[in-house]
């Protein structure tokens, strides 16, 4: 594996059993992701975008363990990590952390921000000197923007925006290397999200950190990522850099989700492309092509044949696309 890669995922699957009857037997299984592969670089953004019920945040918290992968690999460093106990993973959580979407869910509202830095330390037996934790933790409280005059002071004595930034202070604490960011912006006000949004990007540069960004508002990802994995029923439909992305879309699910993108300048136009329907069911997924059931531009073959994810760029610049017209999309030869 190439030393510039720090992440990489190669056909990650989890499903979910469903089980029911006298015996509890597994009836059905949901398709939460299903033979997902792509690589995150050092110091490197990948946005992970797609509808609620795509499997972006289960795809995150896999690759934490946070959840037991079905089946697939997890490399970190060039170390797999897929199987490895739950005694040999331990001292690896230092270097995967997450911050969570929900600001006010995600801190114990009866621990003051003091113990809620400390404990990540107690955990890994980290700073046992007392002066020196609270010379970490008031270190890190400057880091996020917040006062340490508010390090004995509780969660609910804090705005949306403070608390978020609590949580990536806490994210912060151990040095990870990968910090996978579970839509950290959504629950706050548009004004707060570009605070905390840039905050982000100067704590990536300044500690050359890697982020699994994962939102639903293709704005912000554009905003943070240096590449973007769109995802659609459990599977990445398409995979390449934001600027490419953005520029030119390749998957009619992809043009959909970008058409939809509020823009402020009126000169620039582009045609709304509202999808048909809803997201099919996972745990029944469709045949084929698992977007052909909102597809305008899907035909017999999408029904039957799975489209392999696709290289339409060139080595240097790469963009992958799993259609099976992806190549006529680039062409401009079909609509």
């Amino acid at each position: 594996m190439s030393t510039d890669y720090i992440l990489q995922i190669n056909n990650l699957v989890k499903y979910f059993p469903i089980n029911g009857g006298i015996l509890g037997k597994q009836i059905a299984k949901v398709h939460a992701v299903d033979d997902v592969t792509f690589t995150l670089e050092k110091g490197k953004t990948l946005g992970l975008v797609g509808e609620s019920g795509c499997g972006k945040s289960t795809l995150g918290r896999t690759i934490l363990r946070l959840i037991e992968p079905t089946s697939g690999s997890i490399i970190f460093e060039g170390k797999d990590i897929t199987n490895i106990s739950q005694k040999d993973l331990r001292p690896l959580r230092k270097e995967f952390q997450i911050v969570f979407q929900d600001p006010f869910a995600s801190l114990n509202p009866r621990m003051s921000i003091k113990e809620i830095l400390s404990e990540p330390f107690e955990i890994h037996n980290l700073y046992k000197n007392k002066n020196e934790r609270l010379d970490k933790i008031v270190s890190l409280l400057k880091e996020v923007g917040l006062s340490p005059e508010s390090i004995d002071r509780y969660p609910h004595e804090f705005s949306g925006g403070q608390r978020q930034r609590i949580g990536i202070a806490r994210a912060l604490s151990l040095n990870p290397k990968i910090i996978i960011c579970d839509e950290p912006v959504s629950a706050l006000d548009v004004s707060i999200q570009s605070q905390i949004l840039n905050l982000m990007m100067d704590l990536r540069d300044k500690y050359k950190l890697s982020y699994i960004f994962i939102a639903h508002d293709l704005s912000v990802i554009e905003h943070i990522s240096d590449n973007v994995a769109v995802m659609y029923l459990g599977k990445i439909v398409e995979y390449t850099s934001s600027e490419n992305l953005y520029k030119n879309p390749l998957h009619p699910y992809t043009q959909a989700l970008i058409s939809s993108i509020p823009r402020h300048n009126i000169v620039e136009k582009r045609e709304r492309q509202v999808l048909q329907g809803d997201i099919p069911s996972p745990i029944n997924p469709p045949s084929g092509c698992r977007f052909h059931t909102r597809c305008p531009f899907a035909k017999e073959i999408c029904t039957n044949e799975v489209p392999n994810l696709k290289n339409l760029g060139t080595t240097e610049n790469p963009h992958h696309v799993s259609c099976h017209f992806s190549k006529e999309i680039k062409d401009k030869k079909i609509n």
